[in-house]
């Protein structure tokens, strides 16, 4: 099968109607679902640092925040090289070769974790694999962008980016359920820890591999699924092509934009499950944080599906406003209502509620943002997609960059009470751009 397609004109209703349609829903089904696992791989590592004290790895909790971190390091630097490679390899050969490469990282971090000798550097290393399917969104969500007409490019990008999302809930979800039965390995015996004590409370046996090794079979089958199904899209530039969209200074606020909704949705995510046990951990009767933190992804990437839709009828520029409002207000309650330096454990359902709010927002605004950039950039598809490659590719960054942060704020400070404050003078700011440039009346660039 030629990879090529050797004619894509999706903004001509004929051609739509008679062949272009069928291929690019086509094509959004698969790479979304490829995009499910790439999400989930990336935060695989989230769900399992949580579980490697109990099974005998003398880890601190900032090492556990770096191990988390990790992977969004590597999503970050991954996704600035996957923004570029659409025009030049086309969307089959890049689907195909991103879905096979994340079987390594989930074979060796399965491995890594049967062993409680294994160093911390090493573990850096393996949770930096981890970032591997970090990448595949800033190719992935350009391809799809040149698939569709306009008029359909909020909905698509919607259903897809929102959907791969989910992949994040997938990971912190059948985490607690996988590990719990045999697949492939030997056991460990995971110890209940009394937090005022240190003593032991009680004793369990866990598989803790399988939260890497459950993922290769599916990753072999969508590999050999995208290279027989999917086609590229003629769109070819080289590098130094595409290296004009830095000239244009909406690249630049589009990407502060993006790093407010993606950037805090992915963040939050990487970080919810460490912050839930670091704040909530140390009570008698806490929370079990993989029974809750799976809950803020997966609400975030709801939304941001729903959303899609909407976006496409009020426009997406309006609804990035709502988010920044809503996000400042999320941190000030969090900080106010005292609920980051919680005297007892019954704080912690309004913790959860706040937080979940904010992974609401996230996801009406990554909906919106991604609206709004193909209208920014609507006079080049070729720029557009590029930018929407860019802007993801920094926002990746937000599991680092919230992970470390927060680590380091609760080393230095002991509490993480300033990294909320920090966090909503970058909202302010965000908002504001968007407001002045794109929401307010008589707006350069209303979208």
């Amino acid at each position: 099968m030629a990879t090529w397609l050797k004619k894509w004109t999706p903004e001509d209703e004929k051609f739509w109607d008679e062949t272009g349609s069928k291929i690019a829903w086509r094509t959004l089904v698969v790479t979304t679902i490829c995009l499910i696992m790439s999400f989930a791989t990336w935060f695989m590592m989230s769900a399992i640092v949580v579980e490697l004290p109990k099974i005998g790895f003398n880890f601190s909790t900032k090492h556990l925040f770096w191990l988390a971190a990790m992977p969004g390091l590597a999503g970050g630097t991954l996704r600035i090289f996957h923004t570029f490679l659409v025009p030049i390899v086309g969307t089959r050969h890049i689907v195909t070769f991103a879905t096979f490469i994340k079987i390594l990282p989930c074979i060796s971090i399965g491995l890594a974790v049967m062993n409680p000798e294994t160093p911390f550097w090493f573990f850096m290393v393996l949770a930096f694999t981890g970032g591997f399917g970090a990448g595949d969104f800033s190719s992935y969500m350009p391809s799809t962008s040149v698939f569709f007409p306009k008029r359909l490019q909020g909905t698509a990008l919607g259903i897809q980016a929102g959907i791969g999302n989910f992949g994040v809930s997938v990971a912190q979800f059948i985490t607690p359920f996988v590990i719990t039965f045999a697949i492939v390995g030997a056991s460990q015996t995971a110890n209940k820890i009394d937090p005022a004590t240190k003593a032991v409370i009680s004793s369990s046996t866990m598989w803790l591999q399988n939260a890497s090794f459950i993922y290769v079979p599916i990753l072999f089958v969508l590999g050999f699924t995208a290279w027989f199904t999917l086609r590229s899209v003629p769109l070819h530039a080289s590098f130094r092509e595409q290296l004009d969209i830095f000239r244009n200074k909406h690249t630049y606020f589009c990407t502060i934009i993006y790093v407010m909704t993606f950037g805090a949705f992915s963040g939050l995510a990487a970080a919810f499950p460490l912050l839930i046990k670091t704040l909530y951990g140390s009570f008698p009767d806490a929370p079990n944080a993989l029974s809750y933190a799976f809950l803020g992804p997966l609400v975030g990437s709801a939304s941001r599906v729903l959303f899609g839709f909407v976006a496409d009828k009020t426009g997406g520029a309006i609804l990035t406003l709502v988010t920044g409002v809503a996000l400042i207000i999320g941190c000030v309650l969090l900080v106010g209502l005292g609920l980051l330096t919680p005297t007892s454990v019954e704080q912690f359902p309004m913790f959860v509620g706040i937080m979940l709010g904010m992974f609401f927002f996230t996801g009406v605004g990554n909906a919106a943002t991604f609206r709004q950039f193909p209208i920014i950039f609507g006079d080049n598809p070729r720029q557009a997609a590029g930018v929407i490659g860019f802007t993801a590719a920094i926002a990746a960054y937000g599991p680092f960059i919230f992970a470390i942060s927060i680590g380091t704020t609760l080393e230095m400070t002991g509490v993480v009470t300033p990294f909320f404050w920090a966090l909503s003078v970058f909202f302010v700011i965000a908002t504001g751009l968007n407001w002045w440039y794109y929401t307010r009346r008589g707006c350069e660039k209303p979208s």
